[in-house]
């Protein structure tokens, strides 16, 4: 059975740091692209960040402006986790986080604003992050 499964979620203070992890079973990500994206109260899932599979030789990636400099997304294939790491949270980051693989084919390039939300071809169940001020 092809899943994602999502953990690392919880309730932090401002200026906390939590990981998230990203985690198949029964499919490798190693030839996908796998991509973060968030969902608070009230708004429209947006793309937090993206990185290429590993057929990309630069291991491109991208980021939201919102987390840029903040966020580092990053592979462990041994494990066929990706992880979000997670630093200087603020209370707009609270949201639902969910993430997501997409075979983009070999040797793509993460695009600049990353991959529509609507092309990736499975997606976990989400897991809550929750930022105190």
């Amino acid at each position: 059975q092809v899943q994602l499964v999502e953990s690392g979620g919880g309730l932090v203070h401002t200026g906390g740091s939590l990981r998230l992890a990203c985690t198949a079973s029964g499919f490798t990500l190693d030839y996908y692209a796998i991509g973060w994206f968030r969902q608070a109260p009230g708004k429209e899932r947006e793309g937090v960040s993206c990185i290429s599979s590993i057929t990309d030789s630069d291991g491109s990636t991208y980021y939201a402006d919102s987390v840029k400099g903040r966020f580092t997304i990053s592979r462990d294939n041994a494990k066929n986790t990706v992880y979000l790491q997670m630093n200087t949270l603020k209370p707009e980051d609270t949201a639902v986080y969910y993430c997501a693989a997409v075979d983009i084919g070999l040797a793509a390039t993460v695009p600049p604003g990353g991959y529509h939300q609507h092309i990736y071809n499975y997606w976990g169940q989400g897991t809550q992050v929750t930022v105190s001020s």
